[in-house]
């Protein structure tokens, strides 16, 4: 006997429910349960909608809870399959605009076996209602505990996707790119898109005229000028990002990171764009390089609370014990970054965090005399501390799309 066809579109959301189970019960990332929980899927729009629809979920979670809790008599458990199945069903509807009906026919038969009539009537409940979402999604209490007084200007951020950012390799041809690509940009070198657009069919792309990296991210870098053939070590460098920049520069660059499968994205970048670099696959904690270096970027690792835009799996994994150890972590490899500093060379510190313990929390313990960012240095609209350091968040800049959740800070190697 043939099996009925399966629902179009169903294999999609079962992956985002696979996605959010690994996120929410097993405290993975996105990016690590993608492959598994997307495998089978016969098309690549169908990854990308499984990981929009669970991206949303854990944007809103909070208030799609709320919503929840709203239709029902008695609370259903957090980790009850019909409540997880109910945020996709909402996400859907209230944040992708599917209509009501799609969302029954490829929700409910995620709870074969289970309570499909409950959900149905919590749903069909929550649509005559009329239900609606906040303007900002609400954080979850420890964050919002955690961040403070910057918590409301970071939900804000939340609210949507992030952009789309280009690094130009000549930022002299700032101005011809914007124009080309139909961008705008907001610092030299800089072109920002709309989301969604096809990376590698845009001009530029096959002649390595720029490359994929965050506004906020292209910052540390940016704060060593050039290089002028000077030596430059950018430690802990996966994706790479901020390698091209410094090569761009006339650096002559060293990159070094831990991950060797990390670093493939950064070989075929610069085997594009005609940049050099040399590339070592290391341990920064075992690893001692020959003689000092004029700049070092120490992009340390850390719990990626900033990249909460594209990665809102951090509002729900990330807490004091991932904070402490990642903090420890960087002060250890600040140690010893700071040994590979020639005379007065310069050491810049950043972190993609919103955590203090990792921005802040780590300046006491550099043995480095400050070099105080200046406003000129940064692009319009982005407030340098009293200290002389840069702490980005997701609220800034929102009239063009926000940026990431960075902390920077620059040191210099007094003799």
């Amino acid at each position: 006997m043939n099996r009925p066809p399966e629902i179009q579109g169903l294999a999609a959301r079962r992956a985002a429910l696979k996605l959010l189970d690994a996120v929410l019960r097993r405290g993975k990332t996105l990016d690590q349960a993608a492959g598994a929980a997307t495998a089978g899927l016969v098309t690549s729009s169908d990854g990308a909608l499984a990981r929009a629809v669970a991206s949303e979920v854990l944007r809103w979670l909070v208030d799609l809870d709320a919503l929840i809790d709203s239709a029902t008599r008695q609370r259903l458990a957090d980790d009850a399959k019909a409540r997880m199945v109910l945020r996709i069903m909402l996400a859907q509807w209230l944040r992708l605009e599917t209509p009501p009906h799609a969302v029954i026919a490829t929700g409910l038969p995620l709870l074969a076996g289970g309570p499909r009539r409950l959900a149905h009537g919590v749903f069909s409940t929550l649509v005559r209602q009329g239900a609606t979402l906040p303007r900002a999604p609400t954080l979850p209490p420890a964050v919002a505990a955690r961040w403070g007084e910057r918590a409301a200007a970071v939900a804000a951020g939340l609210a949507e996707p992030p952009p789309l950012d280009l690094t130009l390799r000549d930022p002299a041809a700032t101005e011809e790119w914007a124009r080309r690509l139909d961008g705008e940009s907001l610092a030299p070198g800089h072109v920002r898109l709309p989301r969604g657009t096809a990376v590698t069919d845009l001009p530029g792309f096959a002649e390595g005229a720029w490359w994929v990296q965050d506004l906020a991210a292209s910052l540390p870098a940016r704060l060593l000028g050039t290089g002028e053939g000077r030596r430059a070590l950018d430690l802990c460098a996966a994706p790479g990002g901020k390698t091209l920049q410094l090569a761009a520069a006339g650096w002559q660059v060293t990159s070094l990171d831990v991950g060797g499968k990390r670093l493939e994205r950064l070989r075929e970048n610069l085997g594009r764009t005609g940049l050099r670099a040399e590339v070592i696959v290391a341990d920064a904690l075992k690893w001692r390089p020959e003689g000092g270096y004029d700049a070092i970027v120490l992009d340390a690792p850390c719990t990626a609370t900033g990249t909460a835009r594209r990665h809102p799996d951090v509002l729900h994994r990330i807490g004091p014990r991932q904070i402490a150890e990642m903090a420890e972590l960087q002060s250890r490899l600040v140690e010893r970054a700071t040994g590979w500093l020639a005379p007065r060379g310069r050491l810049v510190y950043s972190v993609c965090s919103l955590e203090r313990e990792e921005g802040e929390g780590q300046v006491p313990g550099i043995a480095l005399a400050p070099d105080p960012i200046a406003p000129a240095e940064v692009p319009a609209g982005l407030p340098v501390t009293p200290e002389g350091w840069l702490r980005t968040d997701l609220g800034m800049l929102a009239v063009h799309g926000g940026l990431d959740g960075f902390f920077i800070a620059r040191f210099v190697n007094s003799p």
